[in-house]
């Protein structure tokens, strides 16, 4: 009789284990996405800024200003993903 308890005991604590795993690899894999989405936005918002300025066309604070917005909109994406 002590069996079928037993069994039923590793049956549950194993879906228990298993359902945990799975949610940190979704949550690992969304940290990577947003990390992606960071790197990818570090480095449009470097090209904006390079080009803002080579076309003299604003002051340099006005293109560290865009600059700024850029990554910011790019943490916003980020987060977005992450929660």
């Amino acid at each position: 009789m002590r069996t079928p308890r037993l069994t039923v005991l590793l049956a549950t604590m194993f879906l228990l284990v298993s359902t945990g795993a799975s949610s940190a690899t979704e949550q690992a894999q969304q940290r990577r996405a947003a990390r992606e989405v960071r790197q990818e936005t570090r480095q449009d918002a470097r090209q904006i800024k390079q080009d803002c300025r080579a076309a003299d066309v604003q002051y340099n604070a006005e293109c560290r200003q865009d600059k700024r917005q850029t990554k910011q909109q790019g943490r916003e994406r980020a987060r977005d993903i992450k929660y």
